[in-house]
């Protein structure tokens, strides 16, 4: 059974950084591909980042520039680092994973695996 858990949210001011974490468990590899999303609050889910087994990167327009996208392969994890965080940035941030291999940022109902969530905070 595959489990995401995602980390590293919190609360910051306009302009700053954060760097999420989702720790991956119930397999190993590197042939999912796996992606971030956030889902402001009243909003849709919207995709913010993907990577797939080759390591191409996806990335929203509203975050291209300021997010980077990468994987740990060693250690099970997907990152996704924030600089220049904006208040629109604020949203329930979420981590996915699927077997297909995506090769654009796909939306939400083709990934089958979750995490629970981090809440991302920005004041202005």
């Amino acid at each position: 059974q595959v489990q995401l858990v995602e980390s590293g949210g919190g609360s910051v001011q306009s302009g700053g950084s954060l760097r999420l974490s989702c720790a991956v468990s119930g397999y190993t590899g590197s042939d999912y591909s796996m992606a971030w999303f956030r889902q402001p609050p009243g909003k849709e889910r919207e995709g913010v980042a993907a990577t797939n087994a080759f390591g191409a990167t996806y990335y929203a327009d509203s975050v291209k520039g300021r997010s980077t996208i990468s994987r740990d392969n060693a250690k099970n994890t997907l990152y996704l680092q924030m600089d220049s965080l904006k208040p629109e940035d604020t949203a329930m941030y979420y981590c996915a994973a699927d077997r297909h291999y995506y090769w654009r940022l796909a939306a939400p109902h083709e990934y089958n695996y979750w995490g629970q969530g981090t809440q991302v905070t920005v004041s202005s």
